[in-house]
């Protein structure tokens, strides 16, 4: 009975362990059919906004391409740091908006000629500048308040371990795990 009953207990695990392993899978097949469902509504809004450029000719027509294509491209990069959040996201998410306005702007600037289009080609220029040197300047404003957050988790951590040393035995041994546990360590 004692067999029967330790092999019904391991039967009972495996079969837990059996049915978390197919949620997780579930859960990753469902992200990525999320995933590709997104990509495709991406792809379809381009297609119908192309679709509006049909009716126009020579420069509008270029410019309401690249209109649709910055649209895409924006859409993508934002799909792809919404699901992989982080600095590094933000900051690629931001470069590609800035790209995307630029190929707008110099499509838009084709249509001058002369002073004007050399302008116009200029501050597409600038403003393409200074949207990176912002997203990279986000981004070290995000590193450094992060470097700040570590130092002071570090000087808090210090504080509690040196507030344990005052005490013996279990209590000091709980409070340095209790210390630790609180900050990351």
């Amino acid at each position: 009975m004692n067999r029967e009953s330790t092999s019904l207990k391991g039967f009972r695990s495996l079969a837990l362990i059996a049915c978390s392993c197919m949620a997780v899978a579930t859960s990753g097949v469902q992200a990525a059919s999320a995933d590709r469902a997104e990509r495709d509504h991406i792809k379809a809004e381009y297609r119908m906004d192309l679709e509006k450029c049909g009716s126009l000719s020579g420069n509008p027509k270029d410019v309401c391409k690249a209109e649709a294509k910055a649209n895409e491209d924006k859409a993508e990069a934002k799909l792809e740091a919404d699901r992989n959040p982080s600095a590094k996201a933000s900051r690629h998410m931001q470069e590609e908006y800035a790209d995307a306005d630029y190929k707008v702007a110099k499509a838009k600037c084709d249509a001058l000629t002369g002073n004007d289009k050399d302008v116009c080609n200029k501050e597409a220029k600038a403003a393409r500048v200074s949207a990176l040197e912002t997203a990279k300047t986000n981004k070290e404003v995000a590193d450094r308040k992060a470097d700040a957050s570590d130092s002071k988790n570090d000087a808090a951590y210090a504080v509690a371990k040196e507030k344990c040393d005052a005490m013996n035995g279990n209590a000091k041994d709980k409070c340095i795990a209790d210390a630790k546990l609180n900050y990351g360590k």
